[in-house]
């Protein structure tokens, strides 16, 4: 079949006339082609092309072609080069043959052939090529059937699975990715494949297990890649703490939810309302701490007091081990683990302004996310009660706004600094400005006293009559 009419981007016809004038086979391979024939838009263009012949003595061709309005960056050391041109990405590389040793995914490179270097391609969907010649422009070479299985919705490895994944055990993580992605299943003998060879993930750096797992979490459904790196074994190699969470223990008829599938529950429905990453990370964590609080109590059942405390400070060493930012991106998260039960708590119980104002200066502006987090934690299959908890929600968000309107909580500085305090008492910094900020903090929080300079002054003076201070103007 040729896909002449496809190739409408100008590039293509470029590239074309380099590679003719050059005498290089070329083609465009990959991506490009897998979601061309899925019919699937991409956001941003980012296109290989792979020739016979030198990647970057055609890119240099090319980029002389389009003039001074591309940019052009040679990576000598692999081969490779990429031009920039109009926001896009365009990556040329000569046809590679590739041999791998079993302690490391870095390949013993070669030049080859096309056949080489479709053979060395992670899926079949992604080795399909089509060819930018003039003599076949737009032929599209398919040896190893990967628009069959782009219909059948399968992910195949174009040679033995074992080879794929033992060689570069990254692709376990990627066919897991495309899968959760494009919604396809695994082939059944890559996917046991995959379990045979989970321990080699090992060898893989942690960033770039990672930079796939958090495409794996921004699918529309993540739960599909969740389960599946978790019934083939690679979700243990690199994420331990969130296997502990599965399974249900019994004592007489007491039993508890399983924490793992609950956790992929509230994944799923907070990704129906996000496409933020640490939202999402904050819904996969918020529970993680549960099987380090488990405990039964004779007559109520098993509990988790505390969990989301001990979940808050477990975050920086999560984020640390998983090479994930350790800046305000963590921080945000911890916020979210930490006070994901204080809605629920005040939906259950009568809303007072005291525990609403609390509520506002412990989340500050991530309010609206940490609602949405507690929306999405409502996993019962009890209607009645998923009814009652929604209404009680729309219920304390009311009571958010009421009281933001009113008392202007979020991010709430105290309307007396520390300086005023040390020039009312003429005294130098020590615990009494920290004692006295504290007071007037927790006295409008409570709602004792209101968000205004002139009674917090008032209040200041009064409570510092305890520690023996005096103003002295």
């Amino acid at each position: 079949m040729n896909y002449t009419s496809a190739l409408n981007n100008p590039i293509f016809k470029t590239i074309q006339l380099a590679s003719d004038e050059l005498n290089y086979p070329t083609y465009v391979v990959g991506g490009w082609v897998r979601d061309l024939l899925l019919e699937r838009k991409q956001e941003k263009t980012d296109i290989d092309f792979v020739c016979i012949g030198s990647g970057i003595k055609l890119a240099k061709k090319v980029n002389s072609l389009i003039g001074n309005k591309a940019t052009l960056k040679v990576f000598k050391n692999f081969g490779t080069a990429m031009i920039n041109y109009k926001g896009e990405n365009y990556e040329f590389v000569g046809a590679r043959k590739e041999s791998y040793r079993s302690e490391s995914r870095k390949p013993i490179v070669e030049n080859g052939t096309l056949e080489d270097d479709q053979n060395r391609r992670d899926f079949t969907i992604n080795a399909m090529a089509i060819q930018l010649n003039a003599n076949s422009y737009g032929a599209l070479i398919d040896p190893f059937d990967g628009k069959k299985d782009l219909k059948n919705k399968i992910i195949r490895t174009p040679l033995n699975p074992d080879i794929t994944y033992s060689d570069d055990p990254l692709r376990m993580m990627r066919a897991v990715r495309f899968a959760s992605q494009l919604d396809f299943l695994i082939e059944e003998q890559s996917l046991k494949s995959i379990t045979d060879n989970a321990e080699r993930l090992s060898i893989i750096s942690q960033e770039r297990i990672t930079e796939e797992l958090n495409k794996i979490i921004l699918t529309s459904i993540p739960s599909k890649g969740f389960k599946l790196l978790f019934n083939t074994q690679l979700l243990h190699q690199f994420f331990p703490i969130m296997c502990k969470l599965q399974g249900v223990e019994l004592i007489g008829k007491h039993g508890h939810k399983d924490n793992f599938y609950h956790t992929l529950e509230v994944l799923d429905n907070i990704s129906k309302n996000t496409n933020n990453v640490w939202l999402r990370w904050a819904a996969i964590l918020h529970d993680i701490a549960k099987p380090q609080t488990k405990k039964y109590e004779e007559g109520h059942g098993w509990t988790f007091h505390a969990h989301e405390f001990l979940g808050g400070k477990l975050v920086p060493k999560i984020f640390r081990e998983l090479k994930l930012p350790l800046n305000e991106k963590m921080k945000y998260v911890q916020k979210l683990v930490t006070l994901h039960l204080r809605p629920i708590i005040l939906a259950k119980d009568i809303v007072t302004d005291s525990a609403i104002r609390r509520l506002l200066f412990d989340a500050a502006d991530d309010i609206d996310d940490l609602m949405t987090l507690c929306d999405a934690d409502i996993t019962s299959k009890n209607e009645k009660k998923v009814k009652k908890y929604l209404k009680n929600f729309q219920l304390v968000r009311s009571k958010l706004k009421e009281v933001e309107e009113k008392d202007q909580i979020r991010n709430f500085q105290p309307p007396v600094d520390g300086k005023e305090i040390m020039d009312l008492f003429s005294i130098k910094p020590g615990r009494e400005i920290g004692i006295l900020k504290n007071a007037i903090k927790d006295a409008i929080l409570d709602g004792t006293v209101k968000n205004d300079k002139e009674q917090a002054l008032a209040f200041i003076i009064k409570k510092a009559k305890e520690l023996n201070l005096q103003p002295v103007k």
